[in-house]
């Protein structure tokens, strides 16, 4: 397969990961309890559907279509964020949790146009670049953005108290918690060879 046809998936990737955005951002921003945090996510919304406008435009530069690929990375991403708006936590441990999604959200993006921007570099796609350097420094500044609104609420989350222990577990995360231990599993062969190779 050709660099431009590898680069051409990353960017029908990225369109579907925006365009799953542009539907789970309006629930963040209306779950989140931190006034910050709301406008955050909403002015990111705008932002976001500017980023599905450009990747529309470097589709036609291609004289490609945008659609063929459905972004699984982001939908697992944000269903992370739909599982922080259901823990039972209150105030500033609720919104702390819609941080970490966020920022997950944001890091997995910004991890996808840098590629996309090194392949249009290698095949000498300035015009492409361009529009994709404009998305990737909205999700930098997005994210160094959460992570300043996130200071005073992980402190304020620092001072609230824990969770009761054996406090009953929904089914939801009784189910990751399972997984959570068979990925253990898998992965114990690979770190006890780790270790005996020390």
């Amino acid at each position: 397969m050709a660099l431009k046809d590898v680069l051409i998936d990353e960017l029908r990737d990225m369109y579907s990961a925006e365009n799953q955005l542009v539907k789970a951002l309006p629930k963040l921003a209306k779950g989140a309890k931190n006034s910050q945090l709301k406008s955050l996510f909403a002015a990111h919304l705008e932002e976001t559907k500017g980023q599905v406008l450009r990747l529309k435009q470097v589709f036609e530069i291609f004289g490609e279509k945008p659609t063929g690929e459905h972004c699984n990375g982001m939908e697992g991403v944000i269903e992370e964020g739909a599982d922080a708006l259901e823990k039972g936590q209150e105030g500033a441990s609720f919104d702390s949790g819609i941080v970490g999604a966020a920022l997950r959200t944001e890091h997995y993006e910004i991890a996808g146009y840098e590629a996309a921007i090194d392949m249009s570099n290698t095949l000498g796609l300035s015009d492409v670049t361009a529009l994709l350097t404009e998305n990737l420094n909205e999700e930098l500044a997005a994210a160094k953005k959460i992570k300043a609104a996130a200071k005073p609420i992980f402190q304020e989350a620092s001072s609230q108290p824990g969770d009761e222990e054996g406090a009953p577990k929904t089914g939801k995360e009784k189910y990751s918690a399972k997984k959570s231990k068979e990925d253990e599993k898998k992965a114990e062969p690979e770190l006890k060879k780790r270790l005996a190779t020390r």
